[in-house]
């Protein structure tokens, strides 16, 4: 295919803020986990897909649950208002769990 681009697994973006490496970013309506450092202002690639080990909000959460990032507080959560859809739960987690396994959508 001659219109052909990515794979589209990992985007080259300008980091919105200083990231640490693993850290999750959102720009605009895309999620992703920084696979390096960045400036603020600088390129960053993230992945956009793949099972991450996130810090998460102090709440139950189920296997399978929607997973939505909370960017003014960097956890996930399973809260929809006012956050962006990343992804489902691949396991369960306590209130007091401090991370989450999700599974990346890519598709947001």
């Amino acid at each position: 295919m001659k219109n052909f681009i990515a794979a589209g697994s990992q985007l080259t973006l300008t980091a919105p803020a200083a990231v640490a490496s693993g850290a999750g970013v959102q720009v605009g309506a895309i999620f992703g986990v920084a696979n390096g450092s960045a400036a603020a202002g600088q390129d960053v690639v993230l992945t956009v897909a793949g099972v991450f080990e996130l810090p998460k909000a102090a709440e139950v959460i189920t296997t399978g649950a929607v997973i939505y990032w909370d960017d003014a507080a960097k956890v996930v959560t399973v809260e929809a208002t006012g956050n962006t859809k990343i992804g489902v739960a691949v396991e369960a987690a306590g209130s007091l769990a401090a991370l989450l396994r999700v599974r990346l959508n890519g598709s947001f």
